[in-house]
């Protein structure tokens, strides 16, 4: 049932992604991200029948009654592939691609299905599967590097991308990147927790940067933006409210779920800590790039659209609002136990998916040490980030730079050693066989059937002599037959 639910969200953003279907480069997004999911579903219907196989159901409560019956080889493999189902749907590398192209389609399709809903599907399957992940650490740790590479590379695009919505997406592929990281190092309840979390604040960036482009006539180019907060100042506000809980500071949203994946990363192995706070920090700075960049300084665009510029109406600004107050509030259902006692509503309501809760090895001394240190570097990037770009210009891109513009040429080099040879050995297979082989063979019954029809249209000579010649011999025939029949 919950394969069928998966489909059923893949085919909604395909439909959605190819919304315009009069634009060619749309429609190649909506086919881009149609196969990148087949790909991965096809990993989730092979760890289906390998479960079937081996324990006869696939229910849920059977499958975990039964884990433990599993060989080690059989549970890696089954989460493996559950996994592989889970990169396509969730964008991880390397099936991260066609999420960043997936805002082709409406902006508030993107805040919905590509931030909040269909693509923290592969967290849920994971989380939910947690008695069998639990099980093998080989598949734990997969998914965590996965996850935490995932996160700094989409994080090092994101800081060069000019395309308001495409830094969104990156920044989208990027916090997913920490939920896999947080399901790998087994905490399963801060992964669910920053689903709900970044719901909230990413919905409402999304649909900020929909009324920015709306208030620009269209334009999404960062480049021509600036200065906007003196007319947009709802949208301003909000969006500033969401760039503070992405970016982790307390007490917005982002924190309690950002800093509980750190932690369980700091448990889990020092290295991965260190390189989770790095992209933590690059997560701050691209976003405050972005609003900084869009809503200080000077006005970089045309006289048309410096006069176009107005606030969205009500029914756009009321959504940021609601968005804006859930992502000061959201985070209080998950207050950890160092604040307060019983804070931490969400794991007791997780607790029949996910029975165990999570036990700290740290003290509560260093667990407040290592969310002052990661607030503290976060305020300073901001800061940092404001000195950078509160009176942006824009300049010609050179070096490392180019490569994060152009997304480390990944789909490039997809193109390159995939989708090329593939269309080279298709038209290969059009020539040999479909051509020559199978064309042939239906072009030469169809042939057959004209020679044959050409031939019997000599007998239709229009002379009536000819027919009552052709009757007579005819009757002649059968009396013949006859005759011989009852000799």
């Amino acid at each position: 049932i919950m394969f069928i639910g998966w489909e059923g969200v893949g085919l909604c953003s395909y439909l959605l992604i190819g919304y315009w279907f009069k634009n060619t480069e749309y429609n190649y997004a909506a086919r881009k991200a149609f196969i990148m999911n087949r790909i991965g579903d096809l990993g989730f219907l092979l760890a289906i029948f390998w479960i079937i196989a081996k324990l006869g159901t696939a229910d849920y409560a059977d499958v975990f009654a039964h884990a433990s019956k599993l060989s080690s080889t059989d549970v890696t493999v089954i989460t493996l592939l559950l996994f592989v189902g889970a990169t396509g749907k969730s964008a991880q590398i390397p099936l991260y691609t066609w999420l960043p192209d997936a805002m082709a389609g409406p902006t508030p399709v993107s805040a919905l299905i590509h931030a909040a809903t269909m693509v923290t599907a592969g967290i849920y399957m994971i989380a939910r599967s947690n008695a069998l992940y639990s099980l093998s650490e080989v598949s734990q740790n997969v998914v965590a590097i996965v996850g935490l590479a995932t996160a700094i590379l989409a994080a090092t695009i994101a800081l060069r991308q000019n395309d308001i919505k495409k830094v969104l997406a990156y920044s989208t592929v990027s916090q997913l990147g920490f939920m896999f990281l947080a399901l790998g190092t087994g905490a399963y309840v801060a992964a669910v927790f920053h689903v709900m979390t970044h719901a909230f604040f990413k919905a409402l960036l999304f649909l900020g940067s929909g009324s920015v482009i709306h208030a620009m006539g269209g334009e999404q180019d960062l480049r021509n933006m600036g200065g906007l907060s003196k007319k947009l100042k709802i949208t301003y506000v909000t969006f500033f409210i969401g760039c503070l809980a992405i970016a982790g500071l307390p007490p917005f949203s982002g924190f309690f779920s950002k800093d509980a994946i750190l932690l369980s990363a700091f448990e889990h192995n020092k290295i991965m800590y260190v390189v989770a706070l790095f992209g933590a920090l690059l997560t701050a700075f691209y976003m405050f790039r972005l609003l900084f960049v869009t809503f200080t300084g000077n006005f970089r665009g045309t006289e048309e659209q410096k006069h176009h510029l107005h606030e969205s109406p009500s029914t756009m600004t009321i959504p940021l609002i609601a968005l804006a107050v859930l992502s000061i509030i959201g985070g209080f259902v998950g207050v950890p136990e160092v604040f307060m006692k019983g804070g931490d509503k969400l794991t007791e309501f997780l607790a029949p998916v996910i029975p165990l809760k999570e036990v700290h090895d740290v003290s509560q001394s260093q667990e407040l040490m290592l969310m002052g240190v990661a607030s503290v570097l976060v305020l300073a990037v901001i800061f940092f980030a404001w000195f950078k770009f509160r009176n942006y210009k824009s300049t010609e891109t050179k070096g490392f730079a180019k490569v994060l513009e152009n997304k480390w040429y990944v789909d490039e080099l997809y193109d390159k050693i995939i989708v090329n040879p593939l269309n080279k050995f298709g038209r290969y297979l059009d020539e040999a066989f479909e051509k020559s082989g199978i064309d042939a063979m239906v072009n030469g019954v169809g042939k057959a059937v004209q020679y044959g029809s050409r031939q019997l249209r000599l007998l239709q000579s229009g002379q009536v002599g000819n027919y009552i010649l052709l009757m007579v011999l005819c009757m002649l025939l059968l009396l013949a037959f006859q005759f011989f029949i009852r000799k």
